[in-house]
């Protein structure tokens, strides 16, 4: 059984190297001065938005490599709610959001060894985060964003 389990984490990193292995320029050489304008294009999403609240979702992926978040669960309040995300590892992953209906309501974009934000407007309810990279969110890169 730890044969099989090793051969399927093994398979899972090649689909994610094979999957990744097109141009995606937005994660190449400017990763320094990429996160702060999106921060900043975040933040002026969120002070020119509606009334509703605006506050952080910090999720991060396993520094290890490994297919998971550092946490299953997030909190967040109602409003356009900025999701900083942050990827340590050499392995590309992402982070959306979707409702219960399955539609993607935003996040970012796939990155190795960064941080990216993201502005999601978001009402009260239950949300599944998950990496979008083929293959990540079957080997259990998803958790449950709660909104109030």
């Amino acid at each position: 059984m730890k044969k099989f389990a090793a051969m399927f984490a093994l398979l899972l990193a090649a689909l994610a190297l094979v999957a990744c292995g097109g141009g995606d320029d937005s994660t190449t050489g400017g990763e320094e001065t990429t996160p702060p304008a999106q921060s900043n294009e975040s933040e002026k999403e969120a002070e020119g938005g509606s009334a509703g609240s605006s506050a952080a979702i910090d999720i991060e992926a396993d520094p290890s490599g490994a297919l998971a978040f550092t946490s299953e669960e997030a909190n967040a309040e109602a409003g356009k709610d900025t999701v900083n995300f942050t990827n340590s590892s050499p392995i590309p992953h992402d982070v959306r959001i979707e409702d219960s209906a399955g539609d993607d309501l935003g996040g970012t974009e796939v990155l190795s060894e960064g941080t990216e934000s993201a502005t999601v407007d978001l009402k009260p309810g239950k949300y599944t985060f998950f990496c979008s990279v083929p293959g990540h969110r079957q080997g259990g890169m998803e958790g449950t964003l709660t909104v109030k």
